[in-house]
């Protein structure tokens, strides 16, 4: 399985996307995007408001809580010339929490715009928080290079004159919200709303989870009222959700490390509902798919650390599975309540609140899903890891929902329509 899956060509994962196909904006009342049904194979449309009425009462439903901060910040040298800073990730502290609290200095890993007409030295800019102005400078160590996390990413410490003002405070006042580069336009004002789901809560990402974008509060409560159990974790995406498959094969793509914390509740949820989850989103069905893979890592070897929690890229595909798909661990298949009772020992052992661990995972046709049952998901641009994912889900039938939305006049990428896939 791992050989034929790393030999896949993305080219047969392509379609033609009119540029007047892709969603600039949002629709003025975001639960009244068009809703596609995929059943058993059957296709039909809805509205989204009436996602209630297409899903088993009692189920549950796991939604991504990430926040998108506004990671771009411009600064303009004395020559000049204009510099963005593109935050991808904290790198002192490390914990996203932390470093939005810190006070006077923090430092992150960051891609840079225009980088060479910034060799060296300091960047600074003046502006006023509260009525009162504070002097920002950020200072690039290019000795300190990654390029594990979607795209080359530089180490820029950042250091303020006032501390009681926040990194948090910084990015309100002069961060720009970072839309994605296939809208071909800039952010207005109107995004911070539109290009954050209703229930987003921690801070992290640069990309919305856009399948939650068509979420209100009445479709929330709809929910609620018949009986779905709502639950909730973090993935904090990153700029590699855009990447581009360049490679002939998906063998040649990196996928990017992505940051989750799930709470114990959730873990338990899952195993009150027979491991069985309706996942919000792309970014929900990766970490939730991720948390069998480190279940089975525990299984193997019980004092694991966090560290080696995180799910490499290919890891899934490098274990011997039985007929079911279960993972066989010396020998034994592994069940997914098995793997799920794991992590919560591992909570316990530790005296731990949330599971924080990483994933790289591609989910790619021959991956078996373990916990996800239905996905909920926007429309996904041509020869990208996302329409892997979702052709993988739909046991490769990911071409009839695709020409469906196509000749039904759907809105495609983050602004546009919806889709509830049941295989």
């Amino acid at each position: 399985m791992k050989t034929e899956t790393k030999h896949i060509k993305i080219s047969e994962f392509d379609y033609l996307l009119p540029d007047q196909r892709i969603a600039k904006f949002p629709l003025p009342q975001r639960d009244h995007s068009k809703l596609l049904l995929y059943k058993h194979g059957e296709v039909s449309e809805d509205l989204f408001y009436n996602l209630k009425s297409h899903l088993p009462k009692g189920a549950l439903m796991v939604f991504n809580n990430t926040k998108v901060i506004q990671a771009r910040m411009h600064f303009r040298k004395d020559t000049g010339a204009l510099i963005e800073i593109f935050l991808m990730e904290p790198a002192q502290p490390t914990d996203y929490e932390l470093m939005f609290q810190t006070n006077a200095t923090c430092s992150w890993l960051c891609m840079i715009g225009n980088l060479k007409k910034w060799k060296s030295g300091t960047l600074s800019r003046t502006f006023e928080i509260n009525g009162k102005s504070l002097h920002l400078t950020a200072t690039i160590d290019k000795s300190k290079i990654t390029e594990a996390k979607g795209g080359t990413n530089y180490w820029v410490d950042f250091s303020w004159d006032n501390d009681k003002v926040t990194f948090a405070e910084i990015l309100e006042a002069v961060g720009e919200l970072p839309i994605p580069p296939y809208l071909n336009r800039e952010t207005q004002e109107s995004d911070k709303t539109t290009y954050q789901t209703v229930y987003s809560k921690i801070k992290g990402s640069v990309a919305a989870p856009t399948a939650g974008l068509h979420f209100t509060n009445s479709v929330l409560q709809a929910l609620d009222d018949c009986g779905i159990v709502r639950d909730e974790l973090t993935l904090h995406v990153g700029a590699g959700t855009f990447k581009p498959v360049k490679s002939r094969e998906i063998q040649g793509h990196d996928m990017h490390t992505e940051y989750v914390v799930v709470h114990r509740h959730t873990l338990e949820h899952l195993l009150e509902h027979d491991c069985s989850a309706i996942a919000v989103g792309t970014t929900s069905v990766r970490t939730l798919e991720s948390l069998y893979y480190m279940g089975a890592k525990l299984e193997a070897n019980p004092t694991a650390t966090e560290a080696d929690l995180h799910v490499k890229q290919w890891e899934p595909y490098e274990y011997e599975h039985d007929e079911k798909g279960n993972v066989l661990i010396n020998g034994k298949p592994l069940s997914v309540s098995k793997a799920i009772r794991n992590l919560l020992d591992y909570l316990d052992n530790d005296k731990l609140k949330a599971l924080h661990s990483s994933t790289q995972i591609i989910i790619a046709p021959g991956y078996k899903y373990k916990i996800v049952k239905m996905l909920i998901t926007n429309f996904h641009q041509p020869q990208s890891t996302l329409l892997l994912l979702v052709s993988a889900f739909l046991n490769g039938d990911w071409r009839k929902v695709y020409d469906y939305a196509l000749s039904h006049d759907f809105r495609f990428l983050s602004y546009g329509d919806s889709s509830l896939l049941i295989p």
